[in-house]
């Protein structure tokens, strides 16, 4: 810095005043390419401040990672194998890869190009076309460095590779909601496994012992003790059971299906430990405040990652309107013979600035600036509707859980209530003091309760996981879904 105030100093008072001058409109030129671009305003969140009901708002549960969050060691190594084969997280992958070619393809524009060229013509003038009266051959070889560039000075370059990397970071946002909404998807299908699993062993008891039941009724049939009535109607409710097993069983065969597709290979899941209708209450889960979406949420933050770009875009549309400055020149050698390229004398060079000012296009770059406005007036909507999705996703989740606790404890009571009733009919039939009807229809009761406890008991426990994924948990410390962004965006500012 002292050798630099030296040589301004030595200058001539004109000269280093038209240095100043140039240092000045360069400052205000970068200034104006500033001021080209929107301001990066994130809107305020459309949203209550604060979930309606008791929830707890200390933490969030977001911030946990999913292998901390899944305790049981089947859950977990089915996630692995699905982020590992799913072919959806794969496209999703591709994507982040072409979104970051993207940005690499734009920001270069900001350096000077270099290129090698070498060029060699011959031909033949006529004589009548020759100013010499005689027919000519001539020839002429090139090889040199040329090199194009254009001075960013209105910031268009800039912005539009800053649209191009936040559209990058929102890539990237959405390849880790695919895969939060994958890690949901199969602790529910696992759920519904255990639930159809204990609802076919419910199931295939009743039918078990409606079996007996049936051959008592055939028997007192038979023997002149009991109605041909009442063995129908046992074998009424014997065929209930088993259109339900053969209903369960196909259920379960679908719900494997579409696990084998989530984890991208056919799958065997041993029987489980969780028995849902005797499962305890579920921890309590902190929701946090609706003001940690905005930070936890892959597709919210996506949304203002594509905010962001809107505005980029507006400040290249807004440059388009100012001069555009390009410098090109070529270095190298020239001959007309092959042989002489390289001998002395031979070297060439040219520079060649350019400045573009729009002065007339019938509209155009006006028209791409309304669009610009357009698209950011767009992602401003996108962004507050992702907000608002994103509060009722947690709000309906929250309100499950408290009303399945709810609807629990009253099929609790239901269920031993219906216990009773069904033996008390037994010993009503069996010392004919009431019809075979009122066991038919406490027993139907009966088994439609229990298969009803537990499909209460799965929507409880896939009530927590729709929370969690609706908070945005499942990676918040994982670097393989919270990407390496940081060395491309430094490198890019």
């Amino acid at each position: 810095m002292a050798h630099a105030r030296f040589i301004v100093g030595a200058m001539p008072r004109r000269i280093a005043a038209g240095s100043r001058g140039l240092a000045s409109a360069l400052s205000s030129l970068l200034l104006a390419s500033c001021a080209l671009r929107p301001d990066d305003v994130r809107p305020a969140p459309p949203i209550p401040s604060a979930y309606a009901g008791p929830v707890q708002q200390l933490g969030s549960i977001a911030r946990i990672g999913w292998r901390d969050f899944f305790q049981d060691p089947q859950v977990r190594s089915l996630i692995e194998e699905t982020l590992a084969n799913n072919r959806d997280l794969r496209v999703a992958a591709g994507r982040l890869e072409e979104a970051r070619a993207a940005f690499r393809i734009q920001g270069s524009a900001l350096y000077p190009q270099l290129d090698a060229v070498g060029t060699g013509t011959r031909g033949r003038t006529p004589a009548d076309l020759s100013i010499t009266g005689r027919a000519v051959t001539s020839g002429q070889y090139q090889s040199v460095l040329s090199t194009g560039w254009e001075i960013d000075f209105w910031g268009r370059l800039r912005n539009l590779r800053e649209s191009a990397l936040q559209q990058y970071l929102a890539t990237s946002e959405a390849r880790r909601a695919v895969a939060t909404a994958l890690v949901a998807q199969v602790a529910n299908s696992y759920l519904l496994e255990r639930e159809y699993e204990e609802r076919i062993a419910i199931a295939r008891h009743t039918v078990a012992t409606r079996e007996d039941s049936l051959r008592i009724m055939r028997r007192r049939y038979e023997v002149g003790s009991g109605s041909k009535l009442e063995m129908t109607q046992a074998q009424t409710l014997l065929a209930q059971a088993q259109t339900a097993v053969q209903a369960l069983e196909q259920d379960q065969e679908i719900n494997r299906n579409a696990l084998a597709l989530l984890v991208g290979r056919p799958v065997e899941i041993a029987p489980g430990p969780l028995r849902l209708s005797e499962a305890g209450d579920a921890p309590l889960l902190p929701a946090g405040l609706p003001s940690d979406l905005l930070a936890n949420r892959p597709d919210v933050i996506a949304a203002e990652h594509r905010l962001q770009a809107a505005n980029a875009d507006i400040g290249a549309a807004r440059a388009a309107f100012f001069p555009n400055i390009t410098l090109t020149g070529a270095y190298g050698t020239a001959s007309a013979e092959l042989d002489g390229l390289f001998k002395a004398g031979s070297g060439t060079w040219s520079f060649t600035p350019a400045l573009h000012l729009p002065i007339f296009d019938a509209g155009r770059n006006g028209a791409r600036l309304a669009s610009a406005n357009a698209r950011r007036d767009i992602a401003v909507a996108e962004y507050e509707q992702t907000i608002q999705g994103a509060f009722r996703d947690v709000s309906d989740a929250l309100v499950q859980r408290r009303q399945l606790a709810a609807q629990i404890a009253t099929v609790q009571d239901m269920l031993s209530a219906l216990k009773e009733r069904a033996r008390l009919a037994d010993l009503r039939f069996a010392n004919g003091r009431s019809a075979y009807l009122e066991v038919l229809d406490a027993q139907r009761d009966l088994f439609e309760t229990e298969q009803r406890l537990v499909q209460l008991r799965r929507s409880y426990f896939a009530s927590g996981v729709a929370l969690y994924a609706a908070l945005g948990g499942g990676f918040a410390d994982e670097s393989q879904f919270a990407p390496a962004v940081r060395p491309i965006e430094e490198k890019a500012r």
